[in-house]
């Protein structure tokens, strides 16, 4: 019989009731020093005083009301966003599939609107992620998720990564954007080089393309800049964002320049909850303390450090550990052994991680862990790794 909650997660053997900081509390009262953030989503850990006090301060006034109606607080974070960014306007949504879902859509209408009805298609990459909705799914085009949910939206072209060569060849008269991730989270913590993206900027702007980038995983402070791309020096013409800007509360945006945004006028897309006063006071919280300058020194101070650390723990344990990828925050263990192992080894030692394509293990922190949860993250690790070294020598005994 199936079981009430739909089964389309393998969910890990823990039952969490609590969170504090950097730590997750079992219901049988072991603590985990939690590595995954909820994917990268308690930006500033678990039960953050400020979010905490937005939150409950919001809960007793007004939680929700329609787009029907003015929302002060969405205007507020709105107005954040359009300050500390590239955008002109901002779109609210309440997760990162709805935020691909109406970049897709804001392409389309407006190259329709300037009367290039053909220019539909965009240019998505190998190892993606993009949501698991009809439009993320076909932009990722993976067969993991794609298998059995034909037919698929149409429009979408796949590049492999880093293949400069057959990007170019993909771009035709009816190309209308390319969609990347500045650092590929699902696709195992790939980095795309800084002299990359600007490549794909210049190329946009060769053929008269938008550029999407998708910083769903990578934004909100997570590299070390408020949003990734700005260590390229570059901007995009639209941007998805998500997970972090709620610090754990449903919320995501559409952010893009007047241009791109034109054809987007009152009812060509809307949302029931999307910028609701709840998500939104949230969201002013998390912007408040993230885009902050000092915040962001001490997210790359802190990532140094958990990076240093991370290569020696590599050094130390090299059947297990084969190198250290990412950046700031947003950092991977590219493993020798198979890396559902390692994380179930961490659950063993008290350490929580996500597991990545190409056997990768993300860490992905809240950005205000310690120095010192830092340093036990690595011992905990270290036991893990260890545990695995054991097992593999009793078996070969």
């Amino acid at each position: 019989m199936i079981p009430s909650v739909l089964p389309t997660y393998n969910r890990a053997p823990m039952t969490f009731v609590k969170g504090e900081g950097s730590w997750l509390i079992e219901a049988d009262g072991r603590r985990f020093l939690d590595l995954g953030a909820g994917i990268a989503v308690n930006a500033l850990g678990h039960a953050n005083p400020a979010l905490v006090a937005a939150l409950t301060d919001q809960a007793g006034k007004l939680w929700h009301t329609s787009n029907l109606y003015q929302i002060p607080q969405q205007q507020a974070l709105a107005d954040k966003l359009v300050a500390a960014t590239f955008a002109d306007t901002v779109f609210f949504t309440n997760s990162g599939t709805e935020a691909c879902e109406l970049a897709v859509k804001m392409v389309r209408k407006h190259f329709h609107d300037a009367g290039q009805t053909d220019r539909t298609d965009i240019i998505a990459f190998e190892g993606s992620f993009h949501g698991r909705s009809a439009a993320g799914i076909a932009a990722a085009g993976s067969e993991k998720m794609t298998k059995g949910f034909g037919p698929l939206l149409p429009g979408f072209k796949h590049v492999a990564w880093a293949d400069h060569e057959g990007l170019r060849a993909a771009i035709d008269e009816n190309t209308a954007a390319i969609l990347i991730e500045p650092v590929q989270g699902e696709g195992g913590i790939r980095p795309l080089p800084d002299q990359c993206l600007k490549g794909l900027r210049d190329l946009c702007d060769e053929h008269g393309m938008l550029l999407i980038l998708d910083e769903v995983q990578c934004g909100v402070g997570r590299t070390g800049k408020l949003f990734a791309h700005e260590w390229a020096g570059i901007e995009p013409d639209i941007m998805m964002v998500a997970k972090g800007i709620g610090g754990g509360f449903p919320l995501g945006a559409v952010l893009a320049t007047e241009n791109a945004a034109s054809a987007m006028v009152a009812g060509t897309h809307g949302s029931t909850y999307g910028g609701n006063p709840l998500a939104c006071a949230v969201g002013c919280a998390v912007m408040d303390i993230v885009a902050e300058p000092a915040f962001l020194a001490d997210v790359n101070r802190k990532a140094g450090l958990f990076r240093q650390k991370l290569e020696g723990l590599v050094a130390s344990h090299p059947s297990v550990f084969e190198g250290v990828r990412g950046a700031g925050l947003m950092l991977g263990l590219q493993c020798k052994a198979l890396n559902a192992d390692v994380v179930s080894a961490g659950y063993d030692a008290l350490v929580a991680t996500v597991p990545a394509a190409d056997n990768v293990v993300r860490l992905l922190p809240p950005l205000n862990i310690t120095d010192d949860e830092i340093a036990e993250a690595v011992t905990r690790l270290e036991a893990a790794a260890t545990q695995l070294e054991r097992a593999a020598e009793s078996a070969r005994t």
